[in-house]
């Protein structure tokens, strides 16, 4: 029987000669992910997802500050330039411009990716250079990952549902330790941490975000993970694991001055490192677009995928400037897109609003630093664990009935999962190769599609019993164009509300 395609308006054939014209609208319909929403609605799911990433924005600078000897004061500083570039970064990819942005409810911050090879170059060059040399590297790179974009990007033809569908399971799979370490209370060294009433905090704000998906009705329960985090951290006040020491100490207001730490200086050895972590999160970073577009049901196309890419590298390239690190997506906040079904961009422009002003104002970073991790950890299990769920759902497009299929997933998750289950597998190689090993979301996606290639493609001319798309063609829900059909184009938007999940 043939499959039906996802859509049945602007099919990409082999004329097409990538531009970007599309179809004119009709019907007066958006699409979801263009549609606007209510301020409040906009400024409440906004909070939502700051509250999802934040611990992922401040950790980095917070390791780095660490190690290099910052005093409290100047670890603030280097918080909130991370926060003040996490919102700009975001805005580029909401909203966009030119030919940048992905133009999806994306959220970008400082990649934990960087932190190893950072630490690296702190231990080389000592704590008095450490910061304008990662400075400096970060700025050739993100210059260089800029210009590759659009080169990058085509790989996308490479992401079939086989592909796709395993690398989207591997980003939930993969944060899952990172929710389970802010369940046990975040801090390995501290001596409560997986203390009884953490974990116990974790387990009562899951169970909230759960009760509220099942019993509650319309904007209630789109931010149910917003008020499991409210209701946890009240509850968690009387347990003795809300700390509001941060918010008594902060400024009321601060800008991040440019190049507050000395001006970037340029080592070769800094910038090869930093060029590794570079096509990791550009990796990982496409992986996440294409995650995205599935849920939001608009498939990444190439001009999507370097959009992001290219705004991924401009939120990088004047991080420098105001003394922040390497951007990258943020896989936890695809989860909440995936769970609340809230698919508007403007949502995510919001939040990215919020993050500028946190940035700028510390007492604001300060009240969102109060959420007790083991809440964020009870909240993180339904955000992940959605983005797992979208995997497979994306999977059961594949045809799981081809052997070879079977295998590619099979192989690929098993390869992903190694630096989850055997965190010291790779502990005897170079630390250059560490950086890409390390993670399994870039292993795991390098061998999916180099399995479907050597299965599904080479020596493979005539195949039989085929149910996956030629990997050189593009997959079903991945159509191989400049980017997905107008959203405003009725019969495409039919063609997808047929194809949503429900």
């Amino acid at each position: 029987m043939a499959k039906t395609p996802r859509f049945t308006a602007h099919q990409t054939t082999a004329e097409d000669d990538g531009n970007d014209a599309q179809p004119p609208p009709q019907g007066g319909q958006k699409h979801p992910v263009d549609q606007g929403m209510p301020p409040l609605k906009l400024f409440t799911t906004g909070v939502q997802h700051v509250a999802a990433m934040y611990a992922g924005v401040v950790a980095p600078p917070l390791v780095i500050g660490a190690a290099v000897g910052l005093s409290v004061t100047e670890m603030t500083f280097l918080t909130g330039a991370s926060l003040f570039l996490a919102g700009v970064a975001t805005l580029f990819q909401t909203l966009g411009f030119w030919k940048i942005g992905a133009r999806l409810p994306f959220v970008n911050g400082v990649t934990f990716a960087s932190v190893a090879p950072m630490l690296a170059i702190n231990k080389s060059t000592g704590p008095d250079d450490a910061l304008p040399v990662i400075f400096g590297a970060t700025l050739v790179v993100a210059a260089v990952g800029f210009l590759v974009a659009p080169f990058f990007s085509k790989l996308v033809r490479f992401f079939p549902p086989v592909v796709t569908g395993s690398v989207i399971t591997l980003i939930g799979i993969s944060m899952m330790p990172v929710t389970f370490n802010w369940a046990q209370g975040g801090d390995e060294k501290s001596p409560d941490y997986g203390d009884l009433k953490n974990i116990a905090m974790a387990g009562v704000t899951l169970l909230l975000v759960l009760v509220l998906r099942r019993f509650a009705t319309g904007f209630l329960k789109q931010i149910a993970v917003l008020v499991g985090l409210v209701a946890g951290t009240l509850i968690a006040i009387p347990v003795g694991i809300t700390d509001f020491t941060a918010l008594k100490e902060a400024d009321i207001a601060g800008f991040p001055t440019p190049f507050h730490f000395g001006a970037p200086q340029f080592q070769i050895a800094a910038i090869v490192s930093m060029l590794i972590v570079m096509l990791v999160t550009m990796t990982e970073s496409t992986a996440d677009m294409l995650a995205l577009g599935e849920i939001v049901d608009r498939p990444a196309g190439e001009k999507t995928i370097a959009g992001g890419l290219r705004a991924d590298m401009l939120g990088s390239f004047l991080s420098p400037f105001f003394n922040g690190f390497l951007c990258s997506a943020f896989a936890q906040n695809i989860g909440l897109v995936a769970m609340t079904r809230i698919r508007s961009r403007f949502v995510v422009a919001t939040a990215g609003g919020i993050l500028v002003v946190m940035g700028l104002c510390p007492m604001a970073a300060a009240l969102i630093a109060c959420v007790p991790q083991p809440v964020l950890g009870g909240a993180g299990v339904v955000l992940f664990g959605s983005v797992a769920a979208s995997g497979i759902q994306t999977l059961m497009k594949a045809g799981l009935s081809n052997d070879n299929n079977v295998l590619i997933v099979g192989t690929s998750l098993a390869v992903g999962v190694i630096p989850i289950a055997a965190p010291e597998f790779y502990h005897a190689f170079p630390e250059s190769m560490k950086v890409v090993l390390d993670s399994g979301i870039s292993t795991g996606c390098v061998t999916a599609v180099v399995l479907n290639l050597v299965f599904n493609h080479l020596g493979k001319r005539h195949r039989e019993d085929e149910v996956v798309t030629h990997p050189m063609e593009p997959g079903e829900g991945i159509p191989h164009q400049p980017d997905a059909p107008d959203p405003d184009d009725q019969q495409g938007l039919q063609g997808r509300q047929a194809h949503s999940p429900a």
